[in-house]
């Protein structure tokens, strides 16, 4: 099939395509291809071949340098009715144009089908399905898979064939299935060709898959070391078992579909990404909690943030820039919200007025992401967690530290911290009150006392014991800290003088104030804590990919 194609591309000039029934879309097909590189093989002769397409492709009709420059093709997608010419190495997949004319084959291999995508597949195609198997039920006339990949489950079929069975004798194959399907583990990744039958009496979006041939990948042991009922810790003992559950494929789904709304709304908005290095020479917050790594003949700190670095965009001139990205705290909290390795969400923007135009911003933001999740996860979120998720309406409310105080203490609660700052049962109180007065999940309190703020918040020029910053609560737990930032050199130096930090280690930091940088702002938030508040998980260990902890490095 390969060679034939080859040939039949090599005979052709552009001319003679220009010509050709289709030659025209064909071209532009080829010009618009898709090309991903892959490694498969299909037999021997399948390398040369496929270089051999490429080439003689790339010599008969000029196309993108992409296809000119390939050493192997894994797919080469163009907008016609092309299926697959090899299995893994070289596949030609149209991209479902409605087109037809185009002279080429579209039936020569099946591909695998994500289970999501059957029921907009015709009833009685033969498709090829993959996963990892729920439960077998091995009944004696019937056995039924229910079989999982990354976009949901379905049920297999087979009829059974016994080895008592009149017909055993005379269907080697056929009760060589049975036997295999027999055998199966919850687990084991399987690889399933049959044929796609539409019936509404299915519980499980109305079809089924006729097993025609059954490949084990990946065998199961037949006791996994984890139920439903484990605990969090033993469950984080095997966190890509507990990644199978239907709820937490989904919620990082909601979680890229967050992402992608942010970092949309800032693209859309003129921002910059940008990625910030996770090795400091000194501490960007609180030297309290830093992680101290060898680094050749000196001492290196993990980033608490990328603070000073997205600072460090503003005199460059950048304007906005924002990145999601690892930090580090070594804090010894072994709370649902706290961790030692976490996502961190932050922005900076130039030319802001007041603290006030970062919280503009962040509501926006969150808007955005909130929305994407929404539209493209909601209903699936409703069914599965039972949470209905709805997009928080803007501006969110604002209330003082001072406010916030007076707010908790009126409901009955004394706040035990001497510093003045909030506890997380004030901030569980103030969101109820929030919610019940506001009807709204979010709330910003602003303007935090100078003495329990970093030194590079600015102050009010009315009163320097106050900041001007925010933390944002979302359902009673602070997700986030922003602020304007201190922008003067010499009122930073001394508010850092003031707070006894070393100011010879901050020097580089300083550097940035040295030749001009405009008044900005901006924040950090935690992703992981965002994620489980709006999904109403209990802990940040279930938004987490892979946790870590004061007491775990595994896996």
């Amino acid at each position: 099939m390969i060679e034939t194609l080859v040939q039949a591309l090599v005979s052709l000039n552009r001319a003679d395509l220009s010509r050709w029934r289709g030659g025209r879309r064909f071209l532009r097909s080829l010009q618009g291809a898709r090309i991903d590189l892959g490694d498969g093989s299909c037999g021997e002769s399948a390398g040369a071949s496929r270089r051999h397409l490429v080439a003689a492709i790339a010599q008969s009709i000029p196309v993108e340098s992409a296809i000119q420059n390939a050493l192997g093709v894994m797919h080469f997608a163009m907008p016609d009715k092309v299926e697959e010419v090899c299995w893994h190495p070289l596949i030609l997949r149209g991209a479902s144009s409605g087109e037809s004319g185009s002279g080429l084959d579209s039936t020569l291999v099946t591909t695998r089908t994500r289970i999501a995508d059957l029921a907009q597949t015709p009833d009685g195609t033969t498709v090829s399905v993959g996963g990892f198997i729920e439960t077998v039920r091995d009944q004696k006339k019937v056995q039924f898979i229910i079989l999982r990949d990354e976009s949901g489950s379905a049920q297999l079929v087979n009829p059974a064939l016994r080895e008592d069975d009149p017909e055993a004798g005379s269907s080697p194959e056929r009760r060589a299935l049975t036997d295999s399907i027999s055998l199966l583990s919850a687990g084991t990744f399987v690889h399933v060709t049959g044929e796609l039958k539409l019936d509404e009496r299915v519980k499980l979006g109305g079809l089924e898959v006729k097993i025609h041939t059954l490949e084990v990948t990946g065998v199961a042991e037949p006791e996994p070391p984890i139920a439903e009922d484990s605990s969090v810790d033993k469950r984080m003992d095997w966190r890509f078992l507990d990644l199978r559950r239907p709820a937490a494929n989904l919620i990082f789904r909601a979680q890229t579909a967050f992402e992608h709304g942010m970092r949309s709304w800032w693209v859309e908005n003129n921002w910059i990404e940008i990625h910030t290095p996770k090795f400091m020479a000194s501490a960007s917050e609180s030297r309290a909690e830093l992680f101290e790594v060898g680094y050749f003949d000196t001492t290196a700190y993990l980033a608490q943030s990328p603070q000073f670095f997205k600072q460090m965009a503003q005199p460059a001139g950048f304007g906005a820039v924002f990145e999601i990205a690892p930090a580090f705290r070594a804090d010894p909290s072994f709370t649902a919200r706290h961790a030692t390795e976490f996502t961190s969400v932050d922005a900076e923007m130039s030319w802001v007025d007041s603290h006030h135009d970062v919280m503009a911003m962040h509501e926006q933001v969150l808007i955005a992401g909130i929305s994407a999740v929404v539209e493209k996860h909601g209903a699936q979120i409703s069914d599965v967690m039972g949470v209905e998720l709805t997009v928080p309406t803007s501006p969110f409310p604002r209330v003082t530290l001072q406010e916030a105080r007076e707010i908790v203490s009126a409901g009955g609660y004394d706040i035990p911290r001497a510093d003045g700052d909030l506890d997380p049962e004030a901030e569980r109180r103030l969101s109820a009150y929030i919610e019940e007065t506001h009807g709204h999940p979010f709330v910003f309190v602003t303007d935090y006392d100078t003495s329990i703020r970093p030194f590079y918040h600015m102050r009010h020029a009315d009163n320097d014991a106050l900041t001007k910053s925010y933390d944002l609560l979302f359902r009673g737990t602070e997700i986030s800290t922003g602020a304007q930032r201190e922008h003067r050199i010499e009122i930073l130096e001394a508010q850092a003088k003031d707070k006894g930090m070393d100011l010879d280690e901050l020097q580089s930091y300083f550097d940035f104030f040295r030749h001009g940088v405009p008044p900005h702002g901006g924040f950090g938030m935690g992703l992981a804590r965002v994620m489980m508040l709006m999904l109403e998980q209990s802990s940040i260990r279930e938004t987490t990919f892979l946790f870590r902890g004061p007491n775990r490095l595994l896996p």
